[in-house]
């Protein structure tokens, strides 16, 4: 029986999490086509009614991002306009989110921009997970719900890390020393922050790590960032843990973009295992990494969706819920 109201639309930037999704929620995807014009114009068909419905779009921001942020921008729009009650963007890596401030001269604010865009096509709320600044929920003037994907990874660390308890979580810089703190807190560990310098003022100069807080000699140490793309300060930060003496290096990180990483020379790093989520697709990076673990988000955003529809709060979703549901 499908449920009454709720309309999942999906855009190419991710299908597989979609049908995922739709499978959680036992809905159907709403038929709809997103092709390209010879010309590279994106052209979109809702090819069902959705008036008056309560639609969810699940588009992420990865791999071709600008297609499919336009894709995304389309499908909202075209919901607008058939009177939709309500559209809800699902964004589970945001595009543009490391441009979140003017840290120099002339530089864009893209973030914004893109939330800007989102208003002016016309969606209502949006639905996201680990943004990479907090504060780019301020950008809009609708209601934004930026999930965590932190209680997914407790769960993980609890079933699959041998002796966690003993561990110790680490930071790749000062940036993310309060998302590690806060797992560190609920798992009752210690905390380490990685220091990352220049040796030298050029931009093609070297760069090491240095271990500023925390002592990781003979523990597992648990890196935690939000975002891999070229890899380097996952090899650096590596480098220096097992150089200060850890016993083993896991690495858990919400997006792994791995834009332009070169996935073999991961997968030689003495790392035991790689845990990423999918909020953007993995399956061709399993086959080029063997120590890549990936864990799915689908049950969270499903959720998300299933109590954004019924009207019902979303607090639980920041708890350690995914031991029993997932």
């Amino acid at each position: 029986m499908h449920r009454n109201g709720i309309k999942l639309l999906t855009g190419n930037s991710h299908l597989e999490l979609a049908q995922s999704v739709a499978e959680r929620l036992n809905i159907p995807l709403t038929p709809c086509v997103v092709k390209k014009f010879s010309n590279g114009e994106i052209n979109v068909k809702i090819t069902e009614s959705i008036r008056e419905e309560d639609v969810f779009i699940i588009q992420s921001g990865c791999s071709d991002v600008n297609d499919n942020l336009m894709e995304l921008l389309i499908l909202v729009s075209a919901c607008k306009t058939a009177s939709a009650r309500r559209i809800t963007a699902i964004i589970p890596c945001y595009p543009y989110a490391r441009q979140d401030k003017k840290d120099s001269s002339r530089a864009p604010i893209a973030a914004k921009l893109c939330a800007n865009m989102l208003a002016v096509a016309g969606c209502d709320h949006v639905i996201t997970i680990d943004l990479h600044a907090s504060q780019i929920q301020g950008f809009f003037d609708f209601p934004v719900d930026n999930l965590y994907s932190e209680p997914l990874m407790i769960g993980y660390i609890k079933q699959s890390i041998p002796n966690w308890q003993e561990s110790i979580v680490v930071s790749p810089d000062a940036g993310g020393a309060k998302r590690v703190t806060a797992i560190a807190d609920k798992l009752g560990v210690d905390f380490a922050l990685i220091h990352r310098q220049r040796n030298g003022h050029s931009a093609t100069a070297s760069e090491k790590m240095e271990l500023l807080v925390g002592d990781v000699r003979g523990k597992t140490a648990i890196l935690v960032d939000d975002m891999i793309d070229t890899g380097k300060t996952l090899t650096l930060a590596t480098k220096s843990l097992k150089e200060n003496g850890a016993a083993k290096v896991y690495v858990l990180v919400s997006h792994a973009l791995f834009g332009e990483s070169n996935l073999a020379a991961i997968s030689q790093l003495p790392l035991e295992e790689l845990v990423v989520t999918n909020t953007v697709p993995q399956q061709q990076h399993i086959l080029a990494c063997s120590n890549l673990v990936v864990i799915d988000v689908a049950p969270l955003l499903a959720e998300s969706i299933r109590r954004t529809h019924n009207g019902e709060s979303i607090s639980v979703l920041f708890n350690e819920w995914p031991s029993e549901h997932l």
